[in-house]
């Protein structure tokens, strides 16, 4: 098929994209990679009237340090993203998934902020934004606001964006550089989306732990941040700590359902047993180092 007729524009600015997404009163779309977006317009399962192409504003690209963590532009590639030395430093969590995002040709051109705000359940990069405490910074003509990555999923591509709302950046707070990071994932195939997945950070101090984020993906609707299993983690000492106990409570917080890929039990399980495994062999690290 071909996609139904639309406008294509290519602004310079925010601002200007901003106005175009007002005027269009909720019949633009954006296009910043495409890697969902352009099979979607083939099937004529998005008729758009207007295509606002984002791709040419040098304020929506990069990375950078900003108030005590690091600002990441919506445009960003994911390929820049596992490439970027600032990220590596202040991140590696995030990079680590982003590295299972689809394959090397799709991250050359999938963007980081087009995943997030996407929000498909499976997939990496919306977790790992709920996991580390990420927020989402909106802008339309009627001003600026941030929405906390936990709060921005409602369903299955549902989220809080308004139609003339432009995400410009994405903001990850800081983590100690000595935080434990927790990331498994179980799939069909390399590149595929996850019937399972875990993403989390951990931060030890005097051998309890302080700081505490987890989220699964492909365990529900949305992204779920695990709070059960963090809330009984913090004050916890590493030693002895009962990674079983903490993995039920980290799979009570979860929705999994039945498709034609696994069964919610199937799930289930599963998550339990790579929670506990991840958890007790990041612990038995930390205390053999």
């Amino acid at each position: 098929m071909k996609p139904a007729p639309f406008d294509y524009i290519a602004p310079e600015t925010i601002d200007e994209v901003c106005e175009r997404l007002a005027e269009a009163g909720g019949g633009a779309t954006v296009l910043a990679g495409g890697q969902t977006l352009m099979p979607l317009l083939a099937l004529r399962m998005s008729q758009p009237f207007i295509l606002v192409d984002i791709n040419r504003i040098a304020a929506l690209k990069g990375a950078a340090r900003a108030d005590g963590g690091t600002r990441i532009g919506p445009v960003m590639r994911q390929n820049e993203v596992i490439a970027d030395p600032t990220l590596a430093n202040a991140l590696p969590l995030l990079l680590t998934a982003t590295r299972h995002v689809g394959h090397h040709q799709t991250r050359n051109r999938g963007t980081i902020g087009g995943s997030i705000a996407l929000g498909e359940p499976a997939a990496e990069l919306p977790a790992a934004a709920v996991a580390l405490g990420a927020s989402v910074e909106a802008r339309s003509t009627r001003g600026v606001r941030r929405i906390a990555a936990e709060a921005l999923y409602f369903g299955p591509y549902a989220t809080a964006l308004e139609p003339d709302e432009l995400v410009t950046a994405i903001h990850f707070p800081d983590w100690p550089p000595d935080t434990i990071n927790l990331f498994r994932e179980v799939a069909r195939r390399p590149g595929d989306f996850a019937l399972v997945g875990l993403i989390g950070a951990l931060t030890v101090e005097q051998g309890r732990i302080a700081r505490a984020g987890l989220a699964w993906f492909g365990m529900g609707p949305t992204p779920i941040k695990a709070r059960q299993a963090e809330a009984a983690l913090l004050g916890q000492s590493i030693a002895g700590l009962d990674a079983r106990g903490i993995a039920e409570l980290a799979i009570a917080d979860t929705a999994p359902f039945d498709d034609h890929h696994a069964t919610a039990d199937y799930r289930r399980t599963v998550g339990r047993r790579i929670f506990a495994r991840a958890l007790q062999e990041a612990l038995d690290a930390r205390q053999a180092a």
